[in-house]
């Protein structure tokens, strides 16, 4: 066998669809962001505007969270020293965990190193927990919680993306007293849509199922206090399990379960991918801590951040280019075809500075390939008015056509 051959035969194969991944090398300025410094390969350094990034709120660089950091780098030095059983649990973890309970309302919560593993371990776990449980997943779901559904051993049923009739259709076709658990998201991160929380809960309620929410992409940035969508629209408390990250809104790292303190118990002491994970660095888990404190009372920045989201989706569709609006904070500009998404970043990244990944299949179906920004309470006017310009020229150059899509 040549394995090289293998290789490289797989990663040709990205490269003549268009969909392989590169990274660049950059850094980014504390204080300054969104702008950064991008190292070309010819060895110049470049300022650059990243318009693709998680960090919705720019909390990375937040002072609060920042001196939280130092202070407990200060106080216990770099890492954690091992997982949560043996002396992976400090004064920094705990106090994380009781302000994730106390922002969703719930009696406990579990940290994780992300939220891709909260989800995988947490999903994996549930049957073992309530034998011959059939777990109901929409369509397009994270893939951390399609892995978590495919490798617990149990019995799972795709319904179609927010379709609740589909839905309804498949826990009538199952046994009525089988235990079950519908999961779902409340931002979808790749269209920018809502979930229909409430139409799920309701239907949870009749057929007696267990709800899981991933609040991935609304935690810090929906709700009054920022526990996301299910806080918004007054339904935390009809969900079991909320799933988020400390790494996107919250500008850290890190991911969490909130619900039960017996929930909470239960996954802490089944879930491989708990128990043999060292946890979190203290200063990881101080600076956490200080962002969810600090976005529970800072609704002004909350409100910025959808300003800005709409004043860019405003302004795309000046122009007659083809986005994607639900009315989230989430701006997907949709190209069609990956070769173009690419040459579309590659110059906007040459030839104006700007910063942003496309987004091509798996990620997305195949025909919806996209470039995908993430707007945020730094982007000023001045960067604002550099993407539309820069995005405008090249729309022309590549002569892609100009219609708007239906929200």
């Amino acid at each position: 066998m040549n394995y090289n051959a293998k290789l490289d035969a797989a990663l040709q194969q990205l490269h003549d669809e268009g969909r392989y991944r590169t990274f660049i090398d950059i850094e980014r300025r504390n204080g300054h962001f969104p702008h950064a410094t991008w190292r070309h390969p010819s060895g110049d350094e470049r300022p650059v505007t990243v318009w693709c990034g998680n960090d919705y709120l720019g909390m990375g660089q937040h002072p609060t969270v920042l001196d939280a950091m130092h202070g407990a780098i200060d106080a216990a030095g770099a890492g954690s020293g091992g997982t949560r059983n043996i002396s992976g649990t400090t004064v920094f973890h705990n106090q994380l965990e009781a302000e994730l309970a106390d922002l969703h309302g719930k009696e406990s919560a579990l940290l994780f190193t992300s939220a891709y593993i909260a989800n995988d371990a947490t999903l994996s776990t549930l049957p073992k927990l309530f034998p011959g449980l059939i777990i109901y997943s929409d369509e397009l779901n994270h893939a951390s919680m399609i892995e978590g559904i495919r490798r617990n051993g149990g019995t799972k049923r795709v319904f179609r993306h927010n379709d609740v009739a589909h839905l309804r259709q498949l826990l009538e076709a199952d046994e009525r007293d089988a235990p079950k658990l519908i999961a779902f998201e409340s931002v979808y991160s790749m269209d920018g849509d809502f979930g229909p929380i409430e139409a799920l809960c309701d239907l949870a309620d009749e057929f007696g199922a267990l709800t899981y929410i991933d609040e991935v992409h609304a935690v810090g940035m929906y709700g009054p206090r920022g526990a996301g969508v299910a806080e918004r629209d007054g339904l935390m408390h009809r969900i079991d399990i909320i799933n988020a990250t400390l790494a996107k809104a919250y500008g850290v790292m890190g991911g969490y379960i909130a619900a039960s303190a017996k929930m909470c118990d239960a996954i802490r002491s089944y879930a491989p991918g708990f128990i043999f994970t060292t946890s979190l660095p203290p200063a990881v888990a101080a600076g956490a801590a200080a962002s969810v404190k600090h976005l529970k009372t800072d609704q002004a920045l909350r409100a910025r951040h959808q300003t800005q989201a709409k004043i860019l989706k405003t302004r795309l569709k000046g122009l007659g280019l083809p986005i994607i609006d639900h009315g989230s904070h989430i701006v997907p500009l949709i190209v069609g075809d990956p070769v173009h998404t690419k040459r579309l970043s590659d110059m906007l990244l040459e030839d104006h500075g700007i910063y942003v990944q496309p987004i091509n299949f798996p990620t997305v179906p195949r025909g919806t390939e996209r470039l995908r920004f993430t707007p945020s309470p730094v982007h000023g006017p001045r960067e604002m008015d550099a993407l539309i310009g820069a995005l405008d020229a090249l729309w022309s150059h590549c002569a892609l056509n100009r219609s708007e899509l239906a929200g």
